[in-house]
């Protein structure tokens, strides 16, 4: 979504026990799925664990896989407490995935230009960091901190280096709030007011 700043701050998670979780994962487990590496360029040094994704727009279809089922303990509070908290109820969550970045890795400079992203909020959520990662969105340097939700402006370049000696894990996942309720003024009946 079009927000006025690169980033928006969403405040702490407790998210330690999903962090610990993700970090107990066989290796195998991030290169089960390389859509997303497959389909975008800039991805390629990534993996992710893929929860949601939607096909088709303006009218979307969003398919769970099975992993939504595995990481649910984690993901679905996490998601309910940051629309509860944050955004307008009742919408829909159109994407939802875990990306990791290795130590030494890159994703260049990008802006994502996808239609659905006018509308949806997209989140992240980092669980696993270090000190030497560097996110730049826009003119900002994100700071690389662990449990710190924050939306993301991703229609502004974005880019990502891990130069430091361990992995960067985020959830992320983007969220579609329901259209505002428009005002109707009453009918009248043959110029009359009711």
């Amino acid at each position: 979504m079009l927000i006025a700043a690169p980033t928006r701050p969403l405040g702490e998670m407790d998210t330690q026990a999903f962090a610990e979780h993700l970090l107990s994962l066989h290796e195998r487990d991030w290169y089960d799925d390389s859509r997303r590496q497959e389909s975008f360029e800039v991805h390629a040094e990534t993996q992710s664990i893929l929860l949601a994704f939607c096909s088709g727009w303006p009218q979307v279809q969003v398919s769970r896989t099975p992993q939504w089922e595995r990481f649910s303990e984690f993901v679905a509070p996490l998601i309910d407490r940051i629309i509860q908290q944050y955004y307008s109820p009742g919408g829909q969550v159109i994407r939802a995935m875990l990306t990791r970045l290795p130590a030494g890795c890159r994703i260049a400079k990008h802006r994502d230009a996808h239609q659905s992203f006018a509308v949806a909020h997209r989140i992240h959520v980092p669980l696993v960091t270090n000190p030497d990662v560097e996110f730049i969105v826009g003119p900002q340097r994100v700071p690389p901190r662990a449990h710190f939700a924050f939306e993301l402006n991703n229609s502004m370049p974005h880019q990502v280096a891990n130069r430091g000696d361990s992995q960067r894990i985020h959830f992320i996942f983007d969220y579609v709030p329901p259209p505002p309720v428009r005002s109707v003024s009453p009918r009248t009946h043959a110029g009359r007011p009711p």
